[in-house]
């Protein structure tokens, strides 16, 4: 008995929260507005929905149209001339003989820019719902539904990269495109694919697939693969195969290939993603847009408008109207401060290994050559990797897609100029300064424990900074960075930019990491000895090349760093940093690294060239985790630069490469031969 009243109990809520329910939808119907549903439409053709649109139709409309249709027009229109941001004012609602008329304005952004006009939208009550009386003109006033929306476009030209000289780094051309004319395959057609295959890399299946295309006819030119205008070679022994076709197609072209690809990038087609993010500013679906590198940093200038014309046409191809216009606007070029034949000459230099060089004109700031090695080739995107391609260049263990000058690495001995140059502008050393030790390995006291700092090379001479540079003294860079003291050492490491995004500050194209001393979040060096190995490059600390580039600027500039910069300006000077070192010691420290390159027992002695005085530092860096660790390796270093060179074309080089710990030059000298090519012919 107790049962059955719970179950009516029950039941009877249950009746009467759906009598709530009936009576909220009832209210929610009752009170909605003929308007509420045209913002909707107009909602889901921003969204594509054409599906969901189509439900939002009278059935008097829907007798007109089949859903097929409706969805294919809106489709083909509204995404034909690329329209975004589709927005509505309604302006007056008035209902005569049972139909509500919503007058509104409507605004949208397409590839031939805004179109706006007025419109009269008709609603009817269809199951108490309002329904829209839908006919072409909801899409454009004037037009109907025999009409046709077209796009006519005049392709504008991408503005080109261009070297300091004028060549071109970056340019307008053409490649070849191979087809095939099925027709023409012959009786061998299986034979003569398989060739096709073997020579592009291109499957059997793919083309296969291709030529089995609904479109496809005997005569049809099906493309298959995309290869440079200059591979004649190849061009050569595709057209002896049967049904060859090779037609040159307008694109991107990149001279140097391999030898810039890292600095200049690639362009390709723009994906949904991007074509989103670029709502609204001129871009379509078929538009090609900088994907890395300075095409893609310069896209704004580069890239051009293609001229746009939407209008409607009858249905004899008559033009009734146009909607919008846009004119065409042909990219900017970009001049870069880039010297190809230097960017050239140091890429094949290193091209088997992997490392960079970064070279800066040292008073002006202006780059002359931004190399990472190994490298891919940029007109490979342009002209389409293939899966296995891709994969092998992601996968590549010594990844040829990673750009070296932009990230930040362990300087070891090449960082001790700065020790010294920040220990003299301070007052913390002096030229006179020496410490007293003896051996090739050192510790403070016991409670380092295992740990001590080491030097390779004995020397007899005082223990001082000239010495120490000359001889690149680690024990002596340790004693100094204690004697600087961790506040002292970390502000004036602040001085020079570190803990900074740099790249920002000077408005570089290129996003590079931030130079550190510390890998605290509160940037503080943390212990003793760990400030004492920072003093000779180790420890924490991380420099960029091409920061790097810029502080070593201050001792070729009276200790003032210049701005580092890549678009040509006619070799104007700015100062990135006043003031860094006092001019002193900026001068000493110069003067020290002349003797590392000029003095017998300098440690670069094979960097001597005769008629050009060169200062330079040599640097290994220990990248062990640990005393015991013997597979970490080591990065080889020799930063360098000319000081009033006769012939006016002074230059301060950045260079380094990894995995040098079984270099029998070791990485300094196995770099200073490479560099030495600028000079020796």
């Amino acid at each position: 008995m107790k049962n059955k009243k719970a179950i009516i109990i029950a039941l009877v809520a249950i009746i009467i929260i759906c009598a709530i329910v009936g009576i909220i939808v009832y209210i929610n119907i009752t009170k909605s507005k003929p308007e509420d549903t045209l913002n909707a439409y107009v909602s889901l053709i921003n969204e594509q929905k054409y599906e969901e649109m189509y439900n939002m139709i009278s059935n008097e409309s829907k007798g007109q149209i089949s859903q097929e249709d409706f969805v294919k027009r809106n489709n083909n229109i509204y995404e034909g001339i690329d329209a975004v941001n589709i927005n509505i004012e309604i302006t007056e609602t008035a209902k005569e003989n049972g139909i509500y008329k919503v007058t509104y304005s409507e605004s949208m952004s397409t590839s031939a820019g805004t179109i706006s006009f007025t419109n009269t939208a008709k609603l009817v009550k269809e199951d108490k719902q309002y329904k829209i009386n839908w006919s072409s003109s909801m899409i454009f006033p004037e037009l109907r539904n025999t009409d046709k929306v077209r796009v006519s476009s005049i392709s504008a030209k991408r503005g080109e990269i261009l070297d300091r000289n004028g060549v071109k780094l970056a340019e307008n051309g053409s490649i070849s495109t191979v087809g095939i004319v099925p027709g023409k395959l012959g009786e061998n057609k299986e034979d003569n694919i398989d060739k096709i295959s073997e020579l592009t890399g291109v499957s059997t299946d793919y083309i296969n697939t291709q030529l089995s295309a609904s479109y496809v006819k005997d005569d049809t030119f099906v493309p298959i693969k995309k290869v440079s205008a200059s591979n004649t070679t190849l061009k050569d022994q595709l057209l002896q195969i049967s049904g060859i076709k090779i037609t040159s197609t307008e694109a991107r072209v990149y001279p140097l290939g391999e030898e810039a690809a890292h600095l200049i990038g690639y362009v390709q087609a723009i994906n949904a993603e991007e074509l989103k993010e670029k709502e609204g500013k001129g871009y379509s679906s078929s538009s090609i847009i900088g994907k890395s590198g300075l095409e893609q940093a310069y896209e704004d200038t580069l890239r051009g408008i293609d001229g746009t014309e939407i209008y409607i046409v009858d249905e004899n191809g008559n033009r009734l109207k146009t909607l919008a216009t846009q004119d065409k606007k042909d990219g900017t070029d970009v001049k870069l401060t880039i010297d190809s034949n230097l960017q050239k000459q140091l890429y094949n230099q290193m091209k088997d290994d992997k490392g960079f060089f970064v070279v800066m004109e040292p008073k002006t700031g202006e780059l002359l050559a931004c190399v990472s090695t190994p490298s891919y080739n940029s007109n490979d995107f342009v002209l389409g990797l293939t899966n296995s391609q891709w994969d092998e260049l992601n996968n590549d263990e010594n990844k040829p897609l990673y750009n070296r000058f932009l990230q930040s690495y362990c300087p070891g001995s090449t960082f001790k100029p700065i020790t010294a140059a920040i220990g003299l502008t301070t007052g913390k050393l002096t030229t006179d300064t020496t410490f007293s030790y003896s051996g090739l390995k050192w510790q403070k006291d016991s409670s380092w424990g295992n740990d001590y700092i080491t030097t390779l090379t004995a020397y007899s001479g005082a223990k001082n900074i000239s010495n120490a540079l000359i001889h690149s003294d680690n024990i002596f860079f340790g004693q100094a960075a204690m004697q600087i003291g961790s506040k002292t050492f970390c502000e004036n490491l602040d001085k020079l930019g570190f803990n900074e995004q740099i790249d920002e500050k000077i408005d570089f194209p290129l996003t590079f990491r931030k130079s550190q001393y510390s890998s605290n979040s509160n940037n503080t060096i943390s212990t003793e000895k760990k400030l004492a190995d920072s003093g000779y490059g180790q420890g924490d600390i991380l420099v960029n090349p091409i920061h790097m580039a810029s502080i070593y600027s201050a001792f070729a500039n009276e200790g003032n760093m210049v701005k580092p910069y890549i678009e040509y300006n006619d070799g104007k000077t700015t100062i990135l940093k006043e003031n860094v070192f006092t001019k002193e010691s900026a001068n000493t420290v110069k003067n020290d690294l002349i003797q590392v390159v000029e003095n017998p027992e300098g440690t670069a002695t094979d960097m001597k060239v005769g008629g050009v005085t060169i200062a330079g530092k040599t640097g290994t860096a220990e990248l062990k985790t640990s005393s015991t660790d013997t597979e970490s390796g080591t990065l080889g270093w020799f930063d360098c630069f000319t000081v009033d060179n006769p012939t006016g074309n002074d230059m301060l080089i950045i260079s380094m490469v990894e995995n040098t710990q079984n270099n029998r030059d070791g990485g300094s000298h196995y770099l200073i031969k490479k560099i030495r090519t600028l000079f020796v012919k």
